[in-house]
């Protein structure tokens, strides 16, 4: 995979998004003011579920981007596209499907495998600040070639009502002009269909919003780049985080960290859940008809296919408590394939130790975690 440019998301969403009791929904554009230096995200002193219960909401379908092209063309970077949607203010929905796809522009699509996401704009960054992201999706685009997913994110419904801000983004470096292709067309929309879910999500807390976090390099320890966070937890009858992590950067040592299995552990309260971070089934869900290397196992992704969060209950971790502590590592590992390397050693793709943003770029995790409040 080529190498990923964007930047890590530095700022905490402070307040959570909840449904409340009746089910209508609090403000979707709630302030960000946590750090990254570790500490605790709070409620913002709102209330969780209780009252009325649940009304099914209006069957409902919300079509944030249709066809919206994706492209860089140096000066004209469309990269990052943001839309405005109204979701139903009120109502419960029993399932909510996001239908996401890609196509080809006149031009053809770009020929790499990209890390692309779809987000919920919370806060716009102000005096160079990164605006403030909730990643709701995570995919890789396909090798030159269309696909399509159907993602169930019916316990992201606190985070989808009223109107919001959605951004789409694929870290793609090609455009029209381009004699490798024209980057992509994106099409999202989301199919609610009114009812009330056996579970029902009613708040969701970002513990760390997206990040790239280096893998490797003795002088960036991984929790600098994922400091532990302590969460104030919202009312509620039961708890879950759901993550995303996929591994990016080749030709290091161990070939890490797009081509490296490795455990990957999250913390709550003091229970540890570790979770071997590979994908092995990439000919069967990659899009098929790709060019390039697909079918490869991969660090938690494959070519042309949906990232699948990591979905971890943690009810009986913070029962009782009105805040909770979560954590995150990943085995030790030192990357001796660097620029700054005391002895270079270990390379895989025949380079030397400096990073050159095609066979050697510098292993990383990308990852972002939510929590789940429900009913």
């Amino acid at each position: 995979m080529r190498p990923l440019f964007f930047c890590s998301r530095s700022v905490m969403l402070a307040s959570f998004v909840m449904l409340a009791s009746c089910g209508s929904a609090s403000s979707p554009d709630a302030p960000s003011t946590g750090t990254t230096t570790g500490g605790t995200t709070g409620a913002g002193g709102a209330g969780g579920a209780g009252g009325a219960g649940p009304t099914p909401g209006v069957d409902a379908t919300v079509t944030p981007f249709d066809k919206t092209h994706l492209y860089f063309a140096g000066a004209d970077n469309k990269r990052v596209v943001d839309a405005q949607a109204t979701f139903p203010a009120t109502g419960s929905y029993s399932q909510i499907i996001l239908h996401l796809s890609l196509a080809c522009p006149q031009g053809g699509c770009d020929p790499w495998d990209r890390l692309a996401s779809l987000s919920v704009v919370t806060e716009k960054g102000t005096g160079g600040a990164p605006d403030t992201e909730i990643e709701i999706a995570r995919y890789i685009t396909p090798y030159h070639v269309g696909a399509s997913w159907d993602l169930d994110v019916t316990d992201l419904r606190p985070l989808l009502s009223g109107e919001i801000t959605l951004r789409s983004f694929i870290d793609t470096w090609v455009g029209p002009g381009s004699s490798f292709g024209a980057g992509w067309l994106v099409s999202a929309s989301f199919e609610m269909r009114g009812g009330v879910p056996e579970k029902e999500a009613i708040a969701v807390v970002p513990v760390w919003t997206r990040r790239s976090v280096v893998y490797g390099d003795p002088k960036k320890p991984i929790s600098d780049g994922v400091p532990a966070q302590m969460v104030a937890l919202p009312a509620g009858s039961s708890y879950a985080i759901r993550t995303f992590v996929t591994g990016h950067g080749q030709g290091n040592a161990g070939n890490c960290a797009e081509f490296c299995s490795r455990e990957h552990t999250i913390t709550a309260g003091s229970t540890a859940h570790p979770l071997t971070v590979w994908r092995k089934d990439c000919a069967k869900t990659g899009a098929p008809k790709q060019q390039g290397t697909w079918k490869l196992s991969r660090a938690g992704w494959c070519p042309g296919a949906d990232v699948v969060p990591w979905v971890i209950d943690v009810s009986a971790d913070v029962a009782g408590s009105s805040a909770a502590g979560f954590a995150y590592d990943v085995t030790a590992y030192e990357n001796t394939c660097r620029p700054d390397a005391p002895t270079c050693a270990g390379c895989t793709l025949g380079t030397g130790c400096a990073y050159d943003d095609g066979s050697h770029t510098e292993p990383n995790y990308q990852i972002s975690t939510l929590l789940i409040a429900y009913r």
